[in-house]
């Protein structure tokens, strides 16, 4: 097969993934995707370095038997703890996610930008280096446990909103610039989160990395030549449980928030 009739490999820990390949469909609408969620190993965020890396290569060898030209890491805990070591061992193209503290930057003045993400994204060495750059104003709010709701395909029940209601309490009298979801499994919590955040523009990096996707296939002349719809493929270490839900959040749109 020719390299850029290949299919684009995308992982996450489990679910939350769809997000980004929602958005690579939106924008790439010819090319072949095949996604993997790792959900019997999820969540990453509460793993340390070594596990989360450790599963990540298992995740792109099982991809590598589909022949494919490029990887998104869908993840921006894998994407901290493994990208770096990936993109040394394997010679295609590695695409990871990172938390939206530069969109985020734009809307600071004199409040506050709350940045949601997994303990293992926030303890993480590029999230460290992000708040150097861009992190005036910011408070990181580790979230353990959150991304569970999405897991379970439970995106507006009353504890996902006194999951909210905690987590907000110390802020309810600080003025929010802006929220930044640092966990692809957010987004499909984004309208919950919207409640609690009325106004507030919440922000992701799905949009950033598949349009990095693009110019780096792009830059290699990799891109399909095809002009028919492209095909996707779901595959999970969870069963068919995991595979079903993937497949209604790939097709359930999610209300912007401006």
């Amino acid at each position: 097969m020719e390299r850029k009739e290949r299919p684009i490999g995308m992982f996450d820990s489990g679910v939350g993934g769809i997000s980004v390949l929602r958005e690579a469909v939106h924008q790439l609408p010819h090319e072949d995707f095949i996604f993997y969620g790792d959900t019997a190993h999820a969540p990453y965020g509460t793993k340390n370095r070594a596990d989360v890396l450790f599963l990540a290569r298992n995740v792109v060898e099982i991809l590598l038997q589909y022949e494919v030209k490029a990887i998104v890491i869908a993840c921006n805990t894998a994407t901290s703890a493994a990208a770096a070591e990936l993109r040394r061992q394997y010679d295609f193209p590695i695409i990871g996610m990172e938390p939206a503290l530069k969109p985020a930057s734009r809307f600071h003045q004199d409040g506050v930008v709350l940045s949601l993400a997994t303990p293992g994204t926030i303890g993480g060495e590029k999230y460290a280096d992000l708040l150097k750059r861009y992190g005036e104003g910011v408070i990181s709010l580790p979230c353990p446990g959150l991304m569970e709701f999405a897991e379970r395909g439970e995106m507006d029940s009353p504890a996902l909103h006194a999951y909210f209601d905690r987590l907000l309490a110390p802020y309810r009298n600080r003025k929010i610039e802006a929220a930044v979801l640092g966990c692809t499994h957010y987004v499909f919590l984004k309208d919950a989160l919207a409640r609690h955040l009325p106004s507030v523009p919440l922000l992701d990096g799905n949009e950033g990395t598949v349009r990095r996707l693009h110019d780096l296939l792009e830059a290699r002349d990799e891109l399909t030549d095809k002009t028919e719809n492209g095909q996707v493929t779901l595959l999970s270490s969870g069963g068919e449980d995991a595979v079903a839900l993937m497949n209604r959040l790939l097709h359930t749109e999610t209300k912007k928030v401006p």
